[in-house]
Parts: C-alpha cells; sequence; structure tokens
C-alpha cells in the first residue's frame, strides 16, 4: 500500500505521543511525506478556534486521530470532569470541521473502557451499547464513545468516511510511566526497579538479595487484555489503507491475563525479589477484558505478532535504557 500514502496529506493528532510516534513511523515506512504532528504547545485541540487552525496549517486528506487524555484507574477518580470534557470536545470538533473540509477519511481511536461493566468475555462489538460501564473510567470511556455516535450519524447524514476503532490497553517502549497517570504496565515496572534500587542503595545489598515489598491496588483477580504499542500502530495503518465502514472494530491481541499474574510476571522479568502487597480496600476495575479480534481480522488482516513476555522485556529494557544487545540478550531468556 506504499502507492496509497506517498501523495497523502495526513494530520496525525497525538503524533509525538506514545502510541503516535509509532503510527508516524509506520507512515514513514510505507513512504509517506506528508505527515503534520501539532503540538500541543501550538495546538489546544480542546479549543474550537486550534481545530480551525491546524486544519487550514495542515490541509490534511486523511485524520488519524490518537490525541487523549488517558490515565489508570487513580487518575480517571481524580479527574473524571477533564478527562470527560477533554476528549469530548476533541474528538466532536476535530471530526465536525473534517467534515466541513471535505476530508477522504477520518480515523477515530476509542477504547476498550467504553464497553458495558460486565460484557461477556471475549468482548464483541456488538456488544458495545449493553450496559454502563465500568464506574471509575466511564466518563473517559463515553466520551470516547460518542466518537462512534457521531462518525455514524456524519456518515448517514454527509456521507462522512470515518471510521472507528477499539483498541485494548496498550504497552511497550515510550509507555508513560508518571506514577500519578500511568496505567498498570508501567506502574508495576516502577514499582519492582524502585524497590530494586532502594534496597541496594540504602543496605548496601545487592538486587538478588531480600527487598521491601511492594503494594499493589485491588485484588490481583480481574483480568486484562495488552497490545503492543507498534503491533496497535499496524492495525491503525491497515484501517486506514482497508477499511471504510460504519460498524466498530477492536484491536486486540485476544488473550487475558489476571493482574496478579500480571504482577508475577513483570516480577519475574524485572528481578525484584520482595513480596506483593494487594490493597484491596482500593477498586479493581473492570472484572475481565478480553476482545474477539476477529472483525479485524476479517476487515484487514490485522493479527497481534508481538509475544507478550517478549514485549514486556522490551519495555522494561527501553526504561532502564539497556543497549540493543542486552535487549536481544534478554528475550532470548524468555
Amino acid at each position: 500500500m506504499a502507492e496509497f500514502w506517498q501523495k497523502k496529506r495526513v494530520l496525525v493528532t497525538g503524533g509525538a505521543g506514545f502510541l503516535g510516534s509509532f503510527v508516524v513511523g509506520k507512515l514513514k515506512e510505507r513512504g509517506c511525506r506528508n505527515i503534520f504532528i501539532p503540538q500541543i504547545q501550538d495546538y489546544n485541540l480542546v479549543e474550537m478556534e486550534a481545530v480551525k487552525r491546524v486544519y487550514r496549517d495542515s490541509q490534511p486528506e486523511i485524520v488519524i486521530h490518537l490525541a487523549a487524555r488517558v490515565g489508570g484507574i487513580g487518575a480517571n477518580l481524580k479527574n473524571p470532569g477533564s478527562f470527560c470534557y477533554d476528549n469530548l470536545m476533541m474528538g466532536i470538533q476535530l471530526m465536525e470541521i473534517g467534515r466541513q473540509y471535505k476530508l477522504e477519511k477520518f480515523v477515530a481511536l476509542g477504547t476498550i473502557c467504553a464497553y458495558p461493566k460486565y460484557t461477556p468475555v471475549p468482548f464483541r462489538e456488538e456488544d458495545l451499547w449493553n450496559g454502563y460501564p465500568e464506574e471509575t473510567n466511564a466518563p473517559y470511556g463515553l466520551a470516547k464513545k460518542m466518537l462512534l455516535v457521531q462518525a455514524q450519524a456524519y456518515r448517514q447524514q454527509y456521507g462522512f468516511n470515518a471510521i472507528y476503532l477499539l483498541p485494548v490497553n496498550l504497552y511497550g517502549p515510550g509507555d508513560n510511566f508518571d506514577p500519578e497517570s500511568s496505567h498498570v504496565i508501567p506502574a508495576l515496572i516502577c514499582k519492582c526497579l524502585e524497590a530494586r534500587k532502594q534496597s541496594c542503595h540504602s543496605e548496601g545489598r545487592s538486587p538478588e538479595e531480600s527487598q521491601p515489598s511492594i503494594t499493589v491496588w485491588g485484588t490481583g483477580k480481574p483480568t486484562r487484555e495488552f497490545l503492543y504499542v507498534e503491533d496497535a500502530a499496524e492495525a491503525i495503518i491497515l484501517a486506514a489503507e482497508k477499511y471504510n465502514k460504519p460498524e466498530p472494530i477492536n484491536i486486540g491481541a485476544g488473550f487475558e491475563i489476571s493482574i496478579k499474574d500480571l504482577a508475577h510476571l513483570i516480577v519475574k522479568l524485572t528481578g525484584f525479589k520482595g513480596e506483593i502487597t494487594w490493597d484491596v480496600s482500593k477498586p479493581d476495575g473492570q472484572p475481565r477484558r478480553c476482545l474477539d479480534t476477529s472483525r479485524a481480522k476479517e476487515e484487514f488482516s490485522f493479527t497481534a505478532r508481538t509475544f507478550f513476555e517478549e514485549g514486556l522485556a522490551r519495555t522494561i529494557a527501553w526504561y532502564v535504557g539497556l543497549p540493543k544487545n542486552k535487549i536481544a540478550y534478554l528475550e532470548s531468556r524468555i
């Protein structure tokens, strides 16, 4: 599909971020030469005037809307209003002005948080409206879900080609490791590595010796599905190239792992030797998450390729700054 992208003008909101940097990389690999990446200090996409200006400045034919205000359970509990407002206003305004500019295509990214709290596993796209989302992230999930409503309404009334993708939780190099707003994988990596470091510095012990415990929210019983960020970027590009229908599409790896098993796996990969304490006074979030990914395979031949432990090893290695030869060695031991 290299010819598809070579002469296209593409606006990638959030293109300098975690997922966006991989999407931009995939576009460049396919020969796209005209990619506009708005910086937040220049374009606050929550404001309509900034949205109008980014369209004037980029003159896009395709918009890939990745910009979002996101965070883990703690961040969602602290900021439900701003998470709802910022995500809603960005999406609604970008699609409306795109419609006025007669875009060739608008690629909207939703979230697995849009699904009802007790969706049967695996989540099928048809289940999206069968209940209310899990309470801790409902304002964010519903704000992103409105992009689907808008996309389908605009297709019906204006013939606007907007598609809507539903990715699971992403992880990988470049993820957000801020303890105040990170998701579970980077949060656990930070906790384990920080505990190792504190033990070594404060007691003069080696990393292999006894270390303090780490505290993890909830019971550890909920399950999650995770998709390596580079695989997610490939899915988005494939959908942009090949998918032109109103129905939402799940983007995932098609497996689930309990938070408890995830924690023990990260403990193993980071070399943490201490104990895990589960703070059951904190919320678990949605009980289970795992997607039916058959539609993405059927519609644009997407299948996740990165083995989970391999992706985790790459993420940890990136975070601690290991050189490529050390990363390869770490992966070889999995």
